[in-house]
């Protein structure tokens, strides 16, 4: 009889445990993955690309077209949204749906949302293995070179024009420039999205200039094409040719993944100081 009442108990948990899990935005998408519930994802975004299984989950729609019907058609017992579309999170709560809304702009709030993503789903243990693993990263950076005023940029062109997109102050690069002894070039409180002119980055002067480029092979860019414009700069980082590519998609994601552009960083550093 024990081992009878032992049996359906363990087969009443493992119903109750199961989730159907939609992740409203690619960060959200991969924690879930990173953390060992990917299995339960019934749906996603279109920008939900990696890992790769991620490609193959139903669609609900992109960052501003999210289909409530699509979503409500996959029966989710889970929705997981990013806090920046408050119509949609309106939305979610009149259609009485379990939803939750996170913030992953800077490190404190990413490592908070794998934590509480994990609680989620029941995966704590390995929420602290994601979150030691991105301080253990953020340590290594520190002291390779120091006091120099780095300017990333976002997507950027083969040309230079009016709009150059730049990261702010409240964002994870900030976060990990400063771990390293540095200071970012760009400064300002201001809270939106930072854009810049020609005449900006030469009154800013960075030591360093990286470039985050995802989609520069789609769009048949060699990296040179890329550099040209920004090495014709009167500035310190074209002058000791200090300019530099990252060309993976996981630089500009918020999630776990920010380990592998903190290895990118490194490497950047390092070049720079031995140089």
């Amino acid at each position: 009889m024990k081992k009878y009442l032992l049996t359906l108990l363990i087969i009443v948990n493992l119903f109750a445990s199961e989730q159907r899990i939609i992740t409203l935005s690619p960060s959200l998408n991969e924690i879930v993955f990173a953390l060992g519930s990917g299995k339960d994802i019934v749906a996603n975004t279109q920008y939900c690309n990696y890992p790769e299984e991620s490609k193959n989950i139903p669609k609900v729609g992109g960052y501003a077209s999210i289909s409530l019907e699509k979503m409500l058609k996959a029966k989710p017992t889970l929705v997981l949204a990013q806090n920046y579309d408050e119509q949609l999170l309106v939305n979610l709560k009149k259609l009485n749906l379990n939803y939750h809304s996170f913030k992953t702009d800077n490190l404190k709030s990413i490592k908070t949302t794998i934590k509480s993503v994990a609680k989620l789903v029941g995966k704590q243990q390995k929420a602290q293995e994601l979150t030691s693993n991105i301080d253990k990263k953020l340590k290594e950076l520190s002291n390779i070179v120091t006091n120099k005023k780095i300017l990333i940029v976002i997507s950027p062109r083969k040309e230079l024009n009016k709009s150059i997109y730049v990261t702010g102050n409240n964002l994870y690069f900030n976060d990990i420039i400063n771990a390293s002894g540095n200071k970012n070039a760009y400064k300002s409180k201001s809270l939106a999205q930072p854009v810049v002119n020609v005449e900006k980055i030469i009154h800013m002067n960075p030591d360093i200039i990286i470039l985050l480029a995802p989609y520069i092979h789609d769009n048949k860019i060699s990296f040179k094409q890329l550099k040209k414009p920004w090495r014709k700069l009167p500035v310190k980082a074209s002058k000791n040719d200090n300019i530099y590519i990252i060309d993976k998609e996981y630089a500009g994601i918020p999630s776990h993944r920010i380990v592998y552009f903190m290895e990118d960083f490194k490497e950047i550093l390092v070049n720079v100081r031995d140089k």
